[in-house]
């Protein structure tokens, strides 16, 4: 099944929730709205044409600065953007990718957007989605234990937000 194939599959099977695809993409992907994030990534691995049973990588990008194609497609300015890279073992070599598109806070300034955990869908996700909330600020909302993976419970802040500001010292350790 080709990305095209898969991308009008899931078109037909979630219509709006689908908000795009790019498809001539180096990995072709959809975009997805968050709230039906659970059940497109459940659809992914369960529908017997396309059991995507590994979520390979999950990385997360802020895009702070103005960039005239991102807020075309965005709709808003500056935004998150969350990638999801899904394989199949049965089909060898089918790839796919997700995108979501967030504000890169949820309200007010400060308040870290919310997407649904998919790590009930595959459990790779846990250790993904506790570094992309460690690193880039996005609470998981039902992940069993969304607690900081590669910084100290005690580190303010996230060091892949474009407007992060690393700190002098940390526990009297000169960090630069």
């Amino acid at each position: 099944m080709t990305a095209a194939e898969i991308a009008a599959l899931l078109g037909t099977q979630f219509g709006p929730a689908i908000t795009g695809t790019k498809l001539d993409a180096l990995d072709p992907f959809v975009t997805v709205e968050p709230a039906k994030l659970v059940e497109v990534c459940t659809f992914l691995r369960d529908d017997p044409r396309l059991k995507f049973a590994l979520l390979n990588d999950m990385t997360g990008v802020d895009y702070l600065e103005p960039d005239a194609k991102k807020v075309a497609k965005a709709g808003f300015e500056p935004h998150l953007e969350l990638l999801y890279h899904v394989s199949s073992f049965a089909f060898p070599g089918r790839r796919f990718t997700l995108k979501l598109v967030l504000p890169r806070w949820s309200g007010t300034t400060g308040q870290l957007p919310e997407v649904p955990s998919v790590s009930g869908v595959w459990k790779t996700a846990d250790w993904h989605e506790r570094e992309v909330y460690d690193l880039v600020g996005v609470f998981f909302t039902g992940h069993p234990n969304l607690v900081r993976i590669l910084l100290n419970d005690d580190w303010v802040g996230h060091p892949l937000r474009k407007d992060y500001e690393f700190p002098l010292e940390y526990h009297g350790i000169r960090c630069r």
